[in-house]
């Protein structure tokens, strides 16, 4: 049976909360990252690269729960990234919380994006992700990264064949707008593919089994069952897999706020079980 892994986004606490639940579901006999094609968006898209990479699931979970070497930065500030879900949430409104932005709205966000002043800048955001992957290049197992360009609002994915470093694709994926930096690649800039979907299950098409992992579902968990039914009714099966009341605590409000990064990963590791009671049905062809 053809499986796919689709890693959604959701900051630092969604790649702690992630990896401890892959590891947790490795430690119960479930070594999900055995995938036919693994799906990355932001968070995600690390992850991902890091365990398709080969990187050892209990040393990517081992840096996620030691101490850290400096003082912790005060997160970052996510109203505005935050305001525009909710709006596309509102229960008065239409139902966009369940679709897609337009590639029209897309293009907006990314003019907000390139104008916004913020205090990283591209190369040390660049330094920070070559630094979370420990191999930078392209591993031989199909692996999907998303982003957006800032410039249309067209909708990127990144492939091996795309001749793209692995590490500036990851850092595309990964630059929240009014946050981060938008990524230059190849004379165009380049966004947070969560801004069109948290996890881009759509990519995962013509697969006959998929796993998505939801770390941030939160104000878009309609998208995330929409994209899941979307896939059921194409013939797949979808088993879908997001925080649990003790790891939605654990997280917080702010999924970039570092100091949650520890309990994040150990909430991760603890639900493991539950999930992997939960899958299964399922057992078989994802440790195949």
């Amino acid at each position: 049976m053809k499986y796919a892994l689709v890693l959604g986004g959701g900051g630092v606490t969604g790649i702690a909360w992630e990896t401890g639940l892959l590891k947790g579901l490795r430690d119960a006999g479930l070594e999900v990252t055995r995938a036919d094609l693994v799906v990355g968006t932001s968070a995600g898209a690390l992850v991902g690269a890091q365990v398709t990479t080969g990187v050892p699931l209990d040393e990517l979970y081992r840096r996620q729960v030691e101490p850290p070497r400096r003082p912790l930065e005060r997160p970052p500030d996510l109203g505005k990234l935050v305001d525009f879900f909710a709006a596309r949430s509102n229960p008065d409104g239409p139902p966009a919380a369940q679709t897609r932005p337009t590639r029209q709205m897309l293009a907006w966000i990314g003019a907000q994006a390139r104008a916004a002043s913020t205090k990283f800048t591209e190369r040390g955001r660049l330094e920070v992700i070559k630094a979370r992957l420990p191999v930078h290049d392209w591993p031989e197992r199909p692996l999907v990264v998303t982003a957006v360009d800032t410039a249309d609002g067209a909708f990127v994915a990144w492939r091996q064949s795309s001749g793209v470093p692995l590490t500036l694709a990851v850092a595309s994926s990964c630059a929240v707008p009014w946050v981060y930096p938008p990524v230059t690649i190849n004379g165009r800039r380049y966004m947070d593919g969560g801004v069109r979907s948290t996890t881009n299950a759509d990519l995962a098409a013509g697969k006959e089994l998929v796993l998505i992992v939801a770390p941030s579902s939160g104000l878009r968990r309609a998208m995330v069952d929409g994209e899941a039914d979307e896939l059921r009714r194409s013939g797949a099966r979808v088993e879908v897999v997001v925080p649990d009341a003790a790891a939605i605590e654990s997280i917080g409000p702010n999924p970039l706020d570092p100091a949650r990064r520890v309990q994040a990963a150990e909430a991760g590791l603890a639900q493991a079980r539950a999930a992997a009671e939960a899958l299964a049905a399922v057992r078989a062809h994802l440790s195949a």
